[in-house]
């Protein structure tokens, strides 16, 4: 069983989006659309706190956000404990966020990258797995450094 993709995308991601849902279900993954669904300006950090939120408290779900640039959402997600996003503008940073960092939200930046590059980006950050290893212990530190501001906020 493939993973589920929550998606979504302010007004500047709008339209790579669509095409990234369409290229998305011939590929076989089910989406759940976060929004935006249109093309009406949109505040992105409440859109990625939607995506980041599913991601962070779902095993079966990956996301995948696109806003202007990619950055802002990025931003936001990374703030959700348990997501691990990773903002990416080639192919070679989409491959490092997975199989390095093991993201589990890819930020695209929808004003900067082009449909065909992003479909590329998609498809092998989806099919790019994690390497563990030597990776496993950086990982485990990015989560830890997590949990001791999780520890400090209650």
């Amino acid at each position: 069983m493939k993973k589920q993709i929550a998606i979504g995308s302010d007004h500047g991601g709008f339209e790579l989006k669509e095409k990234l849902k369409a290229q998305l279900n011939e590929w076989g993954y089910e989406c759940l659309d976060f929004g935006c669904h249109d093309k009406n300006a949109v505040d992105y950090p409440d859109i990625a706190f939607l995506v980041g939120e599913c991601v962070a408290g779902n095993e079966n779900f990956v996301g995948i956000m696109l806003d202007g640039a990619g950055i802002g959402s990025g931003m936001v997600i990374n703030k959700i404990p348990g997501a691990r996003c990773a903002v990416c503008w080639d192919l070679s940073s989409v491959i490092n966020s997975r199989e390095h960092n093991n993201a589990n939200v890819l930020s695209i930046g929808g004003q900067y990258i082009g449909e065909g590059l992003a479909k590329q980006m998609v498809k092998t950050w989806l099919e790019t797995p994690y390497a563990g290893g030597r990776h496993d212990r950086r990982v485990t530190k990015m989560m830890e450094i997590e949990s001791r501001f999780i520890k400090r906020s209650k």
